[in-house]
């Protein structure tokens, strides 16, 4: 994935000492972590304030949450300089991810996923990163894939003719890395933060979605 351990020391070392000196170099510190400890594609994106958005479109169908240029990709295992060379064109950019290439997403509300992961952490199921948003969702990180095999897993358990509030990303979505602000409603947060052993190696959609789907059918009436 184009790193070693000494360069990860190096990563974290210097993303401490270059944030204390500019918000920039920071900024591409930070995708440099993305890009080179975790091994994820990086795709510079829009923000939003007052309900206007960074990309310059009054039109805008999704103010601060896509891509500023969806042809521009910093790809995984990228260096501190080559962040910087891309970044640096699209100062201020939120970080998304690109869904469908080293991971799949499984979308729930934030009350179902919370309880989720308190279950699923003390039944010691494999899990990837997690994220809460400030659109009060959760999204945990599967294999990819999963997006295209959500409807036969869901009927394989049981649970296709329930009204669950429960949605798979796949490819052709973002999104928005912690901690980037989304939409200008504020940034999003790890519940449960990338590590290298799960970071390229998310858990099959299968092994968590029974857990998350009770939840989510559980939320209504929490």
């Amino acid at each position: 994935m184009g790193f070693t351990i000494g360069g990860i020391r190096e990563l974290r070392t210097g993303s401490r000492r270059r944030g204390r000196t500019s918000g920039r170099t920071s900024d591409c510190t930070h995708v440099a972590e993305f890009t080179g400890l975790w091994g994820w594609d990086v795709v510079p994106g829009a923000r939003a304030a007052g309900g206007a958005c960074s990309c310059g479109r009054t039109d805008c169908p999704a103010p601060g949450a896509h891509p500023l240029d969806p042809s521009v990709t910093v790809p995984a295992g990228a260096t501190l300089g080559e962040v910087t060379e891309t970044w640096s064109r699209f100062p201020g950019a939120a970080v998304l991810l690109p869904v469908g290439r080293a991971f799949d997403i499984i979308d729930v509300p934030e009350a179902a996923g919370r309880r989720a992961l308190i279950r699923l952490e003390r039944m010691g199921l494999p899990l990837g990163p997690v994220v809460a948003t400030p659109e009060g969702r959760v999204h945990f990180f599967v294999a990819p894939g999963a997006a295209a095999e959500l409807p036969a897993l869901l009927y394989r358990m049981g649970w296709d003719d329930a009204a669950l509030d429960l949605h798979a990303l796949g490819p052709g979505t973002y999104i928005t890395a912690p901690p980037s602000d989304r939409g200008g409603l504020g940034p999003t947060s790890w519940l449960r933060p990338p590590s290298l052993d799960t970071a390229t190696q998310p858990p099959q959609a299968r092994l968590l979605l029974g857990t998350l789907a009770y939840t989510a059918h559980r939320s209504p009436c929490a």
